[in-house]
């Protein structure tokens, strides 16, 4: 892991260069770069359909399939929940719980103002129409992000959910995240993935329906298909790799701090793990722990990669300095482990996910708390937010105007809009004094 010791202000300065360079050559870069190399698959999709899915799914999942075979029948989710432990299946089902009813506290309410004069004004919320939810299925499976995925979009009233997921298992979709789908309540799913499957939901063919909206986590191929497609159909965001930033003093425990790290990086190469500490002493106890422990992990190889490539330990003069550089890093997770986690969690600004104190590892987000998994990355949490059911939603505005209330307003909306050199906006007031 790259260390930095903060001592004075250029050390400060060169590891927030640091922070910032990382997160912007990642998100410009590396992006760019994969757009380029999808755009002609996204393009495929659009204008040939079902059979340039078929031919990306062999070419890149190494699986024949025709059309008619990319959906999932009704009979192989009830097979796959079958087949899967009982005791499993009882746990996804309160993780389940515990995610819709977070996000049940979310919904706003549509509401009308009416005036003496008879004017209403107000606004409408519904949800959208159909949600494509993308689960990925590549390097590991993930019946969590089926359930984070859906379960808000249910939350929210979305009448038709489309889940895809590559066909990585055995030429299909892993029977867990198929009995999760079941359990949550997917109308269709699809066991086609990557750039092909998101310009599948995005414009729609003979087999697969366009959707109003994509959302999942999906490797950066699947990020810039995202992206290309964002025109015809919203996506909730153009995710990077995972990260996570410890935030830890002297009272911390090496072997959790340690266990944070290394669950993070097991994601992939490209996982971003950082640690700040004011603690130089937890800071070599931290580097011990993780070189004992990475050799008894069933993935080994990709966690040293990406400790050696994304992997950070900072050592900060003040907690202040931690905090900052953490807002400038706005990670995806923050794990606070310090004596008194609530006090540093009240100058946090920008953050996915805040997990407090030392019972709190990440891992109780990712699967079962209840508070969605799918969080800003690449410091976008400075400006955005987790998926929410509000984001299965949208807003139309409320306005009638009474006689009475035009009448009174007509002069200034005449005015403001001649004043834009809109005359047909003027008249079409003017007309009806």
């Amino acid at each position: 892991m790259k260390c930095f010791e903060i001592t004075d202000k250029a050390s400060y300065r060169a590891a927030e260069a640091y922070i910032r360079a990382r997160s912007e050559a990642s998100a410009e870069g590396e992006v760019q770069e994969k757009i380029n190399a999808v755009r002609g698959i996204v393009e495929a999709v659009r204008t040939r359909g079902d059979a340039a899915v078929a031919e990306c799914t062999e070419r890149f999942d190494g699986v024949s399939l025709r059309p008619d075979q990319f959906e999932v029948s009704a009979e192989e989710l009830d097979a796959a929940k079958a087949h899967v432990d009982p005791a499993l299946l009882a746990i996804l089902q309160r993780a389940y719980e515990n995610v819709r009813r977070f996000h049940a506290k979310h919904l706003r309410e549509s509401w009308e103002e009416n005036f003496e004069d008879g004017t209403v004004l107000g606004q409408r919320i519904t949800p959208i129409e159909s949600a494509g939810v993308y689960v990925p299925g590549g390097k590991a499976f993930y019946p969590s992000s089926v359930l984070m995925n859906i379960a808000p979009a249910q939350v929210a009233g979305v009448k038709d959910i489309i889940m895809v997921s590559p066909p990585s298992y055995q030429g299909g979709i892993h029977p867990i995240v198929l009995a999760a789908a079941k359990l949550a309540g997917a109308t269709r799913v699809f066991r086609v993935g990557g750039a092909q499957a998101v310009a599948a939901l995005a414009y729609g063919t003979k087999t697969i329906p366009a959707v109003c909206k994509i959302t999942g986590p999906g490797n950066t191929f699947v990020t810039a298909a995202k992206a290309l497609v964002r025109n015809v159909a919203e996506i909730d965001s153009e995710a990077g790799p995972s990260e996570v930033v410890v935030i830890a003093d002297a009272t911390a425990k090496a072997e959790y701090v340690a266990a944070e790290l290394l669950a993070q990086a097991e994601h992939d190469e490209e996982a971003s793990c950082v640690l700040m500490t004011t603690s130089s002493e937890l800071a070599e106890a931290v580097q011990q722990r993780l070189t004992s422990e990475i050799a008894q992990l069933a993935r080994k190889e990709i966690i040293t990669k990406s400790l050696d490539a994304y992997g950070v330990i900072i050592v900060v003069r003040k907690m202040d300095e931690a905090i900052s550089l953490t807002n400038v890093y706005a990670p995806e997770h923050l794990s606070i482990q310090t004596e008194f986690p609530q006090k540093i969690a009240n100058k946090i600004t920008n953050a996915g996910a805040i997990m407090l104190g030392a019972m709190t590892p990440v891992a109780v987000g990712d699967y079962y708390a209840g508070p969605n998994h799918i969080l800003p990355t690449r410091r976008r949490a400075r400006f955005s937010s987790p998926l929410t059911a509000e984001d299965f939603r949208k807003v139309s505005s409320i306005l009638y105007y009474s006689k009475e209330r035009l009448q009174r307003d007509a002069e200034d909306i005449i005015t403001l809009a001649r004043a834009e050199e809109l005359q047909a906006h003027a008249r079409s007031v003017e007309v009806r004094k």
